[in-house]
């Protein structure tokens, strides 16, 4: 089997190429060959595996060609982010519609069929005057996006939906919660902060939190994001149900929340480096957001969300030590 991943280079995208390699396997198919599409090129380990080859550059000047490889698998991590959406409207345009409509055109004209797994979001969520926003969102719950980014990815469930009903490709779109603890620096997206306020602290750092501790959102483990988009790849079309989007499972987790488990995880010293500085931009966003998720669906296919916010604090902690990223709990010692 060929397996595509677009975004493969980022975090999520390469964690789950890590996954998939060490399986070996996918949906009892022997994975041969892995390809890595991205604006960058994978980390050095995924480069070291003969079975992986990357594709770097935009992804809207790969698909057409990405389209006519012969893929059995694909999963499509890639877009540009929330705040990258906001502040360059063009730029959202070209990276999530035009990229993802190219890439199903491709598969379209090759006839191959693949199975698809795109990567929607909780964002693709929001309060409007004739539908409000519930406290919980559910599976069921009418979508109405208030950023460019959540209406993107909307678009784009609706374009995987019909393409696979018109039987150009077997496609599933997952609704990712938002992912953390993400290493490395802050991205462009305004749900940054949401690993910021945890991976800075522990790094020996400040971290400025732009939303009060009031603020509640749906958040998911890096660990557990990767388990449930496996799952819904290898989920038969049965089972998946229809053509929809489903939620990822969720954490519905406070700010405040999130501090506490860091001090109970790492200390007050480490907690006490979090200061509050309301960004306006960023909480305008947020405030937008669902602020709890449930994912009946995805819990019918066996996935459950991570046990507690501490839990996912430890997961960061154990990642790092087996990178051997020192650096990155520096605020340990």
């Amino acid at each position: 089997m060929k397996l595509l991943i677009t975004g493969g280079a980022g975090f999520v995208g390469a964690r789950l190429a890590r996954t998939l390699l060490a399986r070996g396997t996918l949906a009892g198919r022997a994975l041969e060959r892995v390809v890595l599409a991205d604006q960058f090129a994978p980390p050095p380990d995924l480069l070291a595996d003969a079975r992986v080859q990357a594709r770097t550059g935009a992804l809207l000047e790969q698909a057409a060609g990405l389209g006519g490889e012969g893929f059995g698998g694909v999963f499509h991590l890639a877009s540009a982010v929330s705040g990258e959406c906001e502040l360059d409207f063009d730029l959202g345009l070209r990276s999530n519609l035009d990229s993802t409509r190219a890439l199903l055109d491709g598969f379209r004209r090759a006839g191959q069929v693949p199975r698809v797994v795109f990567s929607s979001s909780v964002a693709v969520f929001g309060p409007d005057p004739a539908v409000p926003l519930p406290a919980i969102v559910t599976d069921t719950t009418l979508p109405a996006p208030q950023t460019s980014y959540g209406t993107h990815k909307l678009i784009c469930e609706h374009l995987v939906a019909d393409y696979t009903r018109k039987g150009y490709l077997d496609g599933r779109s997952a609704r990712l919660m938002t992912v953390t603890v993400r290493p490395g620096r802050p991205n462009g997206a305004a749900s940054s902060f949401f690993s910021g306020i945890i991976r800075e602290p522990l790094a020996g750092e400040t971290a400025v939190c732009p939303v009060s501790a009031d603020v509640s959102h749906p958040v998911s483990s890096p660990a557990r994001t990767v388990e449930a988009l496996i799952a819904v790849y290898e989920a038969s079309r049965e089972a998946y149900g229809g053509r929809t989007a489903l939620n990822l499972p969720a954490l519905n987790v406070r700010v405040g929340e999130m501090l506490d488990a860091l001090e109970q995880v790492a200390g007050p010293a480490v907690r006490a480096r979090v200061r509050f500085e309301r960004d306006e931009r960023i909480a305008g966003i947020v405030a937008n957001w669902p602020k709890g998720a449930s994912a009946q669906r995805a819990a019918a296919l066996g996935l459950r969300p991570d046990e507690s916010f501490a839990d996912i604090v430890r997961q960061y902690i154990a990642d790092c030590e087996k990178a051997g990223n020192t650096a990155a709990l520096a605020g340990l010692r």
